[in-house]
């Protein structure tokens, strides 16, 4: 799915934002079959870069203050042709590349030790019972694939440590899914027609993605699967990655007055935002993921005023501008007809939320010709997207803060949106700062910059309307598909 660019005008007043150069290095790569990697040592606190093209990988390697230490360029010949899924990193330290064929059935496994300038792979083919891929992601220097079986009302977790692979199943033929109406169908049917979308991890979620009603989130040692497809509840699927036990749980939705048009819940830190809007009533509850109690819940109608918002109400059409409304009813009434969505994103002791929705849909465009006949002329996508911001304390207690500083991935966001001429662009979070890598046109250059939060105002106005301007998805390319 693409993302949304939010553009907004900024006054003539100069800004410098909280962000800075780090490194840059000469590069020279064919944009047209390029990939763009940065990755974390969680153990060591090294920085890999990975930029590869047609004929070469070119491997950097800082320190964890970020200074380069060595560099490595290699033939790509053992992953010609192949897509960039992930990484690991081995108990000799040395960085795994996972290089997939075009048709996702085999992997290539590559090795890079950096300090002899060497390499080594090898080949691991999907067994016959692997259907498709869900997700794939890293954690703690271990790479994964969560992928469905084919056949079976099963998931699959592909773990890859140190050149080995162990495989789990995780069984989903004892639980029962059915949505608002009475209607069952199989969880196999629900993935399929309603696919699995992943949220990072302790970063901004975009509406677009969390509008998505089957979301998983990684822990630790574990996988949350939530499923709103049921206009009644939320179902919760707790995955144990090491015992492959699944444990549910089911979140009653807040019930309105009238039928809700649109639910939706996001899992953050232990606990669990649920929403369901129609046109005449917004409701917001938050539960404890653990015992299931609520901890604050909000009734708002199309005649109150959101007092605790801390922007205005936005609609933005395909990517166009938003644009500013200015009632709760204009609100809920564009809403009514969206997916809902809900972003939770905590920095420090707050909580930083964005409320909305979002669809997409494919319009065809047909054209008179000279016979005044209809022509079929093309198809295009288009979207629509509401929202609107607020923010929680740590008592879970909303707080008015238009004045609050923007955070590192708020001005990580905006640069994109206003600077032009990079391409493989490719985001790192590291502590409490962001890391942007991407590749300059007009340099041939691989730039590093650093964004951290806060911004310092060169003039004495702040030409910013609010600092959830910021808090909007930038478009970041995505690995090359097949």
């Amino acid at each position: 799915m693409k993302k949304l660019f939010l553009f907004f005008l900024l006054s003539s007043q100069s800004i410098l934002f909280s962000q800075t150069v780090l490194n840059s290095f000469p590069l020279n790569l064919n944009l047209s079959e390029a990939q763009l990697l940065n990755i974390e040592d969680v153990k060591t606190h090294d920085v890999y870069v990975f930029a590869s093209d047609n004929k070469n990988i070119n491997i950097l390697k800082y320190n964890q203050s970020l200074f380069l230490t060595s560099q490595f360029t290699d033939s790509i010949r053992y992953a010609a042709d192949r897509v960039l899924l992930g990484y690991s990193i081995g108990a000799d330290k040395a960085p795994l590349l996972y290089w997939s064929s075009s048709n996702l059935r085999n992997i290539r496994i590559i090795k890079y030790f950096t300090e002899t300038k060497t390499t080594r792979s090898l080949n691991f083919d999907f067994p016959e019972a692997h259907d498709y891929i869900l997700a794939s992601f890293q954690k703690n220097n271990i790479f994964y694939i969560l992928a469905k079986e084919k056949a079976q009302q099963h998931l699959l977790l592909y773990k890859f440590e140190n050149g080995n692979c162990e495989i789990k199943m995780f069984d989903f033929s004892p639980f029962t899914f059915q949505n608002g109406r009475g209607q069952s169908f199989s969880f196999t049917t629900l993935i399929r027609y309603y696919p699995i979308q992943m949220m990072e991890s302790d970063d901004f979620n975009s509406i677009d993605k969390t509008s998505n009603i089957n979301k998983l989130y990684v822990l630790d040692d574990r996988l949350i699967l939530t499923l709103d497809y049921n206009s009644k509840k939320t179902q919760v699927f707790d995955l144990n990655m090491e015992t492959a036990e699944i444990t549910e749980k089911t979140f009653d939705l807040p019930v309105s007055v009238k039928p809700s048009r649109t639910a939706n819940s996001f899992y953050s830190d232990k606990k669990l935002f649920q929403m369901t809007a129609n046109k005449d009533q917004f409701l917001f509850t938050i539960k404890d993921y653990d015992t299931g109690k609520t901890i604050k819940s909000s009734s708002i109608s199309k005649n109150d005023t959101i007092q605790f918002k801390n922007s205005p109400f936005f609609i933005q059409n395909n990517n166009n501008r938003p644009q500013e409304l200015k009632t709760t009813a204009k609100f809920l009434r564009n809403l009514a007809d969206l997916s809902a969505g809900i972003s939770v994103i905590k920095n420090n002791k707050n909580n930083f939320i964005t409320f909305g929705g979002f669809v997409e849909y494919v319009d065809s465009d047909y054209m008179y010709n000279t016979d005044e006949i209809f022509n079929f002329s093309g198809m295009r996508s288009l979207s629509r997207m509401v929202y609107f911001d607020a923010m929680l304390n740590e008592n879970y207690d909303f707080v008015k803060d238009v004045k609050s500083e923007p955070l590192a991935v708020d001005n990580l966001f905006y640069y994109l949106n206003v600077n032009k001429g990079m391409m493989l662009q490719n985001s790192l979070k590291l502590k409490d700062y962001y890391i942007l890598s991407y590749y300059d046109i007009a340099s041939k250059q691989f730039i590093m910059r650093k964004f951290t939060n806060g911004f310092v105002n060169e003039d004495n106005g702040n030409p910013i309307m609010n600092k959830s301007i910021f808090s909007r998805p930038a478009s970041f390319e995505d690995i090359k598909q097949p």
